[in-house]
């Protein structure tokens, strides 16, 4: 800034109040150009000190946005999602294929040791290998291999011959998947209803084993 002259008639007002207070003209003039340095100065002090933080800043955001192009995954933003409830072990396609046409599907497939020899199969398998499957209106088909029962795989477990188990690993794992294949919700709950009753009945915790079996037998034949 340019220093005011305070000899200038346009301070006249300003010399008269110190002149009043015992000062001479020429002493009002430099106290008013002295006042006027000082201030300018702290002034001065105060803008160099705003540039400083500015130019500070103007360096951090520097410097973060070239850290963002370095290390774009670093900042990546985070996707809210819920916490996945759904299996990330797939029963034997066999077994989805008959799940989803509604067809009956040994409670085994749905077993711990089902999904396991699935997960095995699904390493092994040709993913590209078809066979074909005539369809209810006489109409051929082609399916994956996966999709249909191997006639030379080992016969599966019996749901009559299922441990307490295995029947107790396979409801709530079969009813999962019915839901995910779009299930009408009262079939579900039908299967669900049913395979509680089974629980709950007396003969389930029964000291004989002939009982409990024939619970097991009797669930299998509905």
């Amino acid at each position: 800034m340019v220093r005011p002259d305070y000899a200038l008639e346009e301070f006249q007002e300003e010399r008269q109040q110190l002149i009043v207070e015992g000062l001479t003209e020429a002493q009002a003039i430099r106290t008013l150009t002295a006042l006027w340095q000082v201030n300018n100065n702290a002034e001065k002090a105060r803008w160099a000190t705003r540039l400083e933080r500015q130019d500070l800043r103007d360096e951090e955001e520097a410097t973060c946005l070239e850290d963002r192009k370095k290390n774009k995954n670093k900042y990546a933003p985070l996707k809210r999602t819920k916490v996945p409830t759904n299996p990330t072990i797939l029963p034997a396609q066999y077994a989805i294929r008959r799940l989803k046409a509604g067809d009956y599907c040994e409670l085994y497939y749905f077993t711990n040791k089902g999904l396991d020899n699935a997960m095995a199969s699904a390493l092994i398998a040709e993913p590209d290998a078809l066979v074909m499957l005539p369809a209810m209106d006489g109409i051929h088909s082609w399916v994956p291999a996966a999709a249909v029962k191997d006639p030379k795989a080992p016969p599966v477990t019996k749901d009559e011959h299922l441990t307490w188990e295995e029947f107790n690993e396979a409801a709530p794992h079969i009813v999962m998947f019915m839901k995910m294949h779009d299930w009408p919700d009262d079939r579900v709950n039908m299967h669900i209803k049913f395979w509680m009753a089974i629980q709950a009945h007396r003969w389930r915790h029964s000291p004989d084993l002939l009982q409990q079996k024939a619970l097991l037998l009797y669930q299998s034949q509905q």
